[in-house]
């Protein structure tokens, strides 16, 4: 007989036939039991025929009980045992009954072993294959509802466009100026620092000027709308789809792609080229201070070194490279928030997502369009 100081009680009884009888008596709760409770029950079995479980005043009860006997119904299934729970508190063979109801799905414990280093690298094949596909075919859906809204097909609001242009556009004018300005600083004393030694001090205006037209306006602009719209995309859909909205609009034909893709990936490729250009003039403002401050160059000196080299075709580089930011952050927000799971926690990951893609993509974009303008002059 097993005794706590709450008062809970086990007796094991060797009855007629080769069965052991398990006598509980008194609470039995996680805090009552014994936690080599199981290990005396196996021990006292041995080679036992049967077990029989007996309720002698079981005052309460938690999942404890259940638990010990599911582990005992696992064991004496797998040693050819008979188990006798009808004993019991009803409630207790309720929950037995229904936590064996369905058999264990084949695999669905872990058995602790590692994948060898082969079959992790399949794994990470089959995934990367069903994200490309996923991807393109997102893609072809975004395609085919621009085409829609080029021919007046569309289904979407108008005014929910306007609003998500304010959201996209003069919404990030704030953190669009802080960091172009930052940017633009730091690009004129990295470069001032480098050229002094050489007495050229003056060069530091085409040095930010070119800079910021082709490369970091853009750039900056790209990751910064990647952290914040499209993180934002990505958690508005991946709400929607978690209180199943996606599924009403479904429901009533209408197109999730026209109604709610389209609207976010228009106003981003129509704001981020503006957002681009004022980037590139708050960057130069920055480097102008850093020059006539520090530098101690004439101002009007600064500005015609700026725009001496500085040619309609820079521009157009860094407007080229926003346009496909833009576009690129749009989809990868909306695309991580339709492929959102069901659960609060699906969000977060979807919102996350959604930066980690559209940066990693704004990064190659800007590699590959770097690569074409050099070979072609």
């Amino acid at each position: 007989m097993n005794n706590t100081a709450d008062g809970s009680q086990l007796e094991l009884l060797h009855a007629e036939g080769n069965v052991l009888e398990l006598r509980f008596k008194g609470p039995y709760t996680f805090e009552t039991r014994s936690p080599t409770e199981f290990e005396h029950i196996i021990s006292a079995a041995g080679t036992m025929r049967g077990i029989r479980i007996f309720d002698d005043g079981i005052a309460e009860w938690d999942s404890s009980l259940l638990t010990l006997a599911l582990k005992l119904k696992t064991y004496c299934a797998q040693h050819s045992i008979e188990l006798d729970i009808d004993g019991l508190p009803r409630g207790v063979q309720r929950l037995v009954g229904l936590a064996t109801a369905v058999p264990e799905r084949k695999g669905a414990r872990r058995d602790g072993k590692r994948d060898s280093l082969l079959i992790r690298i399949g794994k990470w094949a089959l995934d990367a294959r069903g994200e490309a596909l996923a991807m393109f075919s997102f893609l072809g859906e975004a395609s085919t509802s621009a085409l829609r809204m080029v021919t007046g097909r569309a289904r979407y609001r108008r005014s929910e466009l306007w609003l998500i242009i304010q959201q996209c556009g003069p919404q990030a004018l704030g953190i669009v100026t802080t960091i172009s300005v930052l940017v633009g600083t730091i690009l004129a004393f990295v470069g001032a620092i480098q050229l002094k030694m050489f007495g050229a001090e003056i060069y530091v205006a085409n040095l930010v000027g070119l800079g910021m037209v082709i490369e970091m306006g853009a750039l900056m602009t790209g990751i910064i709308l990647a952290g914040r719209t499209g993180a934002a995309f990505a958690a508005q859909l991946g709400t929607m789809q978690v209180n199943e909205e996606i599924d009403a609009l479904k429901t009533m034909g209408i197109p999730p792609m026209d109604y709610l893709v389209l609207p976010r990936m228009t106003a981003l490729a129509l704001m981020t080229p503006l957002l681009v250009i004022y980037a590139d003039v708050l960057g130069i403002l920055g480097g102008l201070l850093v020059g006539v401050f520090f530098l101690d160059i004439p101002l009007l000196v600064f500005i015609n070194q700026t725009f001496e080299l500085m040619t309609g075709w820079h521009c157009a580089q860094g407007l080229i490279k926003g346009s496909t930011f833009g576009i690129l952050i749009a989809l990868a927000g909306c695309l991580r928030g339709m492929q959102c799971g069901r659960s609060a926690s699906a969000v977060g990951d979807a919102a996350t997502s959604a930066v980690v893609t559209g940066i990693v993509m704004i990064v190659v974009a800007d590699a590959m369009w770097t690569f074409i303008f050099m070979m072609t002059g």
